[in-house]
């Protein structure tokens, strides 16, 4: 009696410690957290690189702005008689007194690159491999224009002067208040998103949402769940997907888009529900 007694405590705490450890920084064991985020959250990509540019900027070579040329120029072709040669001479005077880097121009360059790629993630979806062919061959064919423009520039003329005079730049503070802007956008959505969740417990499916904390229930027996893919770039930026929701006795499914991190969230929900029905929907 007294070694089966003893037997009994090694028994229940023989795997605790290292699922403990695994499963704490979740909580799979109590509870569940699903945030539907905006795509705002997508991003994040042209946040590092506004960031990177404006560091690359301050460091590495920042605008030179000399004193205007303080010859009489612009001064004596002010006449009555003719206004347009004075408006030429002061843009030809103004523009000679601002100079910038060539270190601005690439870094400006690869910011609106990124910018472009980041902002056709956030507007269009990529569900099938299809898509991903077709931006890959477009972005072959862009790629090959620029360079036969760069360097054969006579086979299309006009188009060569175009890129010639194409040299856009911008200065270390205008990329550190984008990144400022899309900092306080994103502390914004970490604030907003304390007040509208959903929170899976063994027996029930709770909704938070409202400043004043107003919960509605759900039973979470018999939850059904599909999980959906719908762009293959949000899922590699954040692992992001769809998850519906079916709980018993409701007509209505409960959908989640943006969900972050979506097959660890499935894995964990599949471990506490134990006989949870998960299908996964492959959009053809």
């Amino acid at each position: 009696m007294s070694e089966e007694n003893a037997a009994k405590p090694l028994d229940d705490s023989a795997a605790s410690p290292a699922e403990a450890l695994e499963e704490k920084p979740h909580m799979a064991a109590k509870h569940i957290y699903l945030i539907s985020y905006p795509k705002i959250v997508f991003l994040y990509p042209t946040f590092f690189m506004a960031l990177l540019a404006g560091l690359i900027i301050y460091f590495g070579g920042e605008s030179i702005s000399p004193s205007a040329p303080t010859h009489p120029v612009a001064e004596s072709s002010v006449t009555d008689d003719d206004p347009s040669e004075a408006v030429e001479d002061v843009s030809t005077a103004a523009e000679a007194g601002v100079q910038h880097s060539r270190t601005q121009e690439v870094a400006t360059l690869l910011f609106l690159g990124v910018l472009t790629l980041n902002l056709c993630v956030v507007t269009f979806d990529f569900p099938r491999t299809t898509s991903l062919t077709l931006v890959f061959f477009v972005a072959m064919l862009i790629m090959g224009a620029f360079l036969t423009v760069t360097y054969r520039p006579d086979l299309v003329p006009a188009v060569g002067d175009v890129f010639k005079h194409l040299r856009p730049w911008a200065n270390a503070q205008f990329f550190f208040l984008i990144a400022t802007i899309l900092f306080c956008f994103y502390v914004a959505v970490l604030v907003t998103v304390r007040y509208d969740y959903w929170e899976v417990r063994p027996n029930e499916l709770l909704h938070h949402h409202g400043f004043l904390a107003d919960l509605k229930r759900y039973p979470a027996p018999n939850l059904r769940i599909d999980k959906e893919i719908n762009d293959v770039f949000e899922y590699m930026l954040l692992r992001s997907g769809r998850l519906i929701l079916h709980a018993r006795h409701e007509t209505r499914a409960i959908v989640l888009d943006n969900v972050l991190f979506i097959n660890k969230k499935e894995e964990l929900l599949t471990k506490m529900l134990g006989a949870l029905q998960v299908s996964v929907r492959d959009d053809e």
